[in-house]
């Protein structure tokens, strides 16, 4: 049987090695690069990232990659986008600056609030494991990265920003942080994003990756 085959995009923000150890540990082909040519050609594509939002999109758009990626998006190229990467997917992002985004999934990166919802002061960034909950109680993970994961599977965090789609429709797994919501899974068509680091979030991460390259 054929090894399956996965690209990392390499735009210096992301921790490439853990997410390319975590597919190897399925026996998939990983490929890290910043060219073009090679991602295009690409089976499957992952977008992972560590930093700031301007930071990422000058990056991608200084390597020429942003069309790249929307081309990928067009074609129906199945792309994963971790941390950084999902926040990236949506029309643009309030950190530090309003910065345009990639636009593949309607919606806005904003701060997670510094106040609970009850106006108590809360630790920003969101640092360590929490578990994911189906945004929609009706909803189903089946036919999705998350099919073989079930309600309550914790996952690891780092972040200050969270990934805001416009509609429900586009947002698989939520995950409370005191009394926020916050978006943890976005899937638009061929395209998914977690907010979490799937590779550092032990055996109910790594089904995620292996979803990913089964599909």
């Amino acid at each position: 049987m054929k090894a399956p085959t996965v690209t990392i995009i390499d735009y210096g923000l992301g921790n490439l090695l853990s997410v390319q150890r975590g597919f190897e540990y399925f026996n998939a082909k990983v490929t890290i690069t910043s060219d073009p040519k090679v991602i295009l050609a690409s089976q499957r594509v992952v977008l992972p990232g560590v930093g700031a939002f301007p930071q990422g999109m000058k990056s991608l758009n200084d390597l020429g990659l942003v069309p790249t990626i929307k081309e990928l998006a067009l074609r129906g190229t199945p792309i994963l986008a971790i941390c950084l990467g999902m926040q990236l997917l949506m029309d643009e992002g309030d950190e530090f600056e309003i910065t345009t985004g990639l636009g593949l999934i309607p919606g806005r990166a904003v701060a997670i609030p510094k106040r609970s919802k009850k106006g108590n002061l809360q630790k920003v960034p969101h640092i360590g494991w929490n578990s994911l909950i189906p945004t929609h109680r009706e909803s189903s993970w089946e036919s999705t990265l998350l099919e073989d994961n079930v309600s309550g599977d914790f996952m690891y965090f780092v972040h200050s920003y969270m990934a805001v789609p416009n509609m429900e429709e586009n947002r698989l797994a939520d995950t409370f942080y005191i009394d926020q919501r916050i978006p943890s899974v976005v899937s638009r068509e061929n395209i998914t994003g977690c907010q979490f680091h799937p590779e550092k979030s032990g055996i109910q991460g790594l089904k995620i990756l292996r979803s990913f390259i089964s599909k």
